[in-house]
């Protein structure tokens, strides 16, 4: 008696062959998702990142730099973590932490970056 019910709850559940090939099936897709919001997302996200910490850690006194706040300055002290830039011809002076710089050069759009230190070395 068991016996015939328990082939009657297996092949009402169809756990034969057929099983295997729809979970495959449903698994293929998922990967391919993944693979797409690396390559198109996350990759290009951390490239991104590394470039502005290399840029953020060859800054030297004398280049001009825009903030992400948009204040523009010509750097005058650098530290571990901060930096000193002189904003304008009166010599106001004001300090700010790495992070905070946008770009090296100044920005002139909002498109992006401007003219930098390198592109007029180029010249």
């Amino acid at each position: 008696m068991t016996a015939q019910i328990t082939n009657a709850m297996l092949s009402s559940t169809g756990t034969d062959a057929g099983g295997a090939g729809s979970m495959l099936s449903m698994v293929i897709p998922l990967v391919l998702l993944i693979a797409v919001f690396y390559f198109l997302l996350i990759r290009p996200e951390n490239k991104k990142k590394k470039a502005a910490a290399k840029m953020r850690s060859e800054l030297s006194v004398g280049d001009q730099i825009t903030t992400i706040g948009g204040i523009v300055g010509t750097i005058c002290a650098v530290k571990e973590n901060t930096i000193v830039i002189e904003t304008s011809s009166d010599r106001v002076r004001m300090e700010f932490t790495k992070w905070a710089v946008s770009t090296r050069g100044t920005q002139t759009t909002e498109e992006g970056p401007g003219e930098t230190k390198d592109a007029k070395d180029k010249k």
